[in-house]
Parts: C-alpha cells; sequence; structure tokens
C-alpha cells in the first residue's frame, strides 16, 4: 500500500477512535520537522499549537488529494 493511500485510511474517523492514529501522526510529524521533539520529549506534550494545526492541514490536503 502506497503512503498517501494508507493515510487516507488513517484518516477515516469513528466514533471511537480519534483522528489519527499514532503512526499517522507520527509520518506527518517527521515529513514536517516535527518528530524529533517528539521522540525527545518522549510525548506530544510539547508539541505547540501551530505545529499541531500545521500536522492537521497537511492531513486533509493528503486525504482530499487522494480523494
Amino acid at each position: 500500500m502506497c503512503f498517501y493511500m494508507f493515510l487516507k485510511e488513517e484518516l477515516k474517523m469513528s466514533r471511537n477512535q480519534n483522528l489519527m492514529s499514532e503512526n499517522l501522526k507520527e509520518e506527518i510529524a517527521k515529513e514536517l520537522g516535527v518528530y524529533e521533539q517528539v521522540k525527545q520529549d518522549g510525548g506530544w506534550g510539547n508539541v505547540s499549537a501551530r505545529e499541531c494545526g500545521s500536522m492537521v492541514r497537511k492531513a486533509i490536503e493528503i486525504a482530499n488529494r487522494k480523494a
């Protein structure tokens, strides 16, 4: 499965799941250069709202490209 198809599948939302899985968040964070901070800090708690917004925009962009 190609990366973008994987992302599209990961973006499907259900009532019992988060919008993005950990795998999807990690892939986008790596692409945007945020993952090193997450890895160093041991979690997502210190990722800024701006960076999180960028990650969401990127995920939506990818999903729309492949829709």
